[in-house]
């Protein structure tokens, strides 16, 4: 069983972020890096899968030399190797572009089950398990609580808002998963000196086969326009109850337009 994990670095969301300010797309640089918490959960899911039915789980990552802090957690959790496709060229891309580059890395390798967490912290999109599905033409399974294989075919509880539904598709697949799928574990000591010692391929956009006309900020199919920063908070009103602080407080509300 071949399993590859998609897994992205973002920004800490306890970290202050920003745009930048000549492109306006986001400074990588301006905040702490740490792996999207739902791809923790994909890639836990991943080795459980392997436990269970063998196999080897390559984690995948497009991003700058940052994300290599990312790869060596995964690795670290247990993952068996990496694919780090690190590019200048890259930087700005789209989902729409992301998903065409990553495409061309798995293009011609063996792989059974993709798995992905249903969204990043950082865009929100939720589509890129979607749109590898349609450009690797397999089955997509989505906001999976649950997976199980059995030979060729996989089966998923999906997490709908009145309950569940069970989605079977044979393989390949791509599966995106929610964070009620699993707990997913700590590096271990053990594990994060055998990451160190764990292969890491690299790859550049020429390396990938990647058309450089297709990536990046200058030719993506959505960008930011404009952008500015949020005013600083300001000061809070004090109201003190002297027998009207119900109509003060209902005031202040009406004011803002809450009632």
């Amino acid at each position: 069983m071949n399993i590859v994990v998609c897994v992205k670095q973002v920004p800490d969301t306890e970290s202050p972020r920003k745009l930048k300010a000549d492109d306006n797309t986001l400074d990588r640089a301006a905040a702490d890096g740490v792996i999207n918490e739902l791809c923790e959960y994909a890639i836990e899911e991943a080795l459980l899968q392997k436990e269970a039915h063998g196999g080897e789980v390559t984690v995948l990552t497009m991003g700058p030399d940052k994300a290599t802090e990312s790869i060596r957690k995964a690795l670290a959790m247990g993952a068996d190797k990496a694919v780090h496709l690190n590019d200048e060229a890259l930087v700005g891309s789209d989902a729409l572009q992301t998903s065409y580059a990553i495409q061309q890395v798995l293009g011609g390798r063996e792989v059974d089950l993709l798995i992905l967490g249903s969204e990043s912290t950082d865009a929100r999109t939720g589509v890129m398990a979607a749109m590898l599905s349609e450009r690797l033409g397999w089955p997509q399974l989505s906001m999976a609580n649950k997976v199980e294989i059995s030979g060729t075919s996989v089966v998923i509880q999906r997490q709908t808002d009145t309950g569940f539904d069970k989605v079977e598709a044979s393989l390949p697949a791509v599966v995106s998963v929610v964070e009620k799928i699993n707990e997913p574990r700590y590096p271990s000591f053990k594990g994060i000196m055998a990451a160190k010692k764990k292969p890491v391929e690299t790859l550049t956009v020429a390396d990938a086969g990647i058309d450089a006309s297709k990536v990046g900020v200058a030719n993506a199919y959505s960008a930011v326009l404009d952008h500015a920063e949020a005013p600083a908070r300001a000061k809070g009103q004090v109201v003190t109850d002297e027998g009207d602080g119900g109509t003060k407080v209902a005031d202040f509300l009406a004011s803002k337009k809450f009632i």
